[in-house]
């Protein structure tokens, strides 16, 4: 079994994401859809929009939506899977 986790935070403090500066970072756009997805780098990301559940290719499927702050660590394979058009801020690196 992979050591790579996928962290998230639900509805983390606005004053955590400004620190950040996800509000400055690129958005990402993606229609319902399922494709394979390896992490090259770490990517940390913010959901404004949509549904999805990311599984990897040696573990159990998690769910996002709304509001989660996510970090998928480099080197992750996984699936993803979109319920409802995503909207979300990244950051890679």
């Amino acid at each position: 079994m992979s050591a790579l986790k996928i962290q998230v935070e639900h509805h983390p403090a606005t004053t955590k994401l400004e620190s950040l500066g996800v509000y400055d970072w690129p958005i990402w756009r993606k229609e319902v859809s399922r494709f394979p997805w390896t992490y090259q780098q770490d990517e940390t990301c913010f959901v404004l929009k949509g549904r999805f559940t990311v599984t990897p290719d040696d573990g159990e499927p998690q769910h996002f939506g709304p509001s989660d702050l996510i970090t998928f660590p480099a080197g992750l394979r996984c699936t993803w899977d979109i319920e409802e058009n995503v909207e979300k801020h990244y950051d890679l690196g």
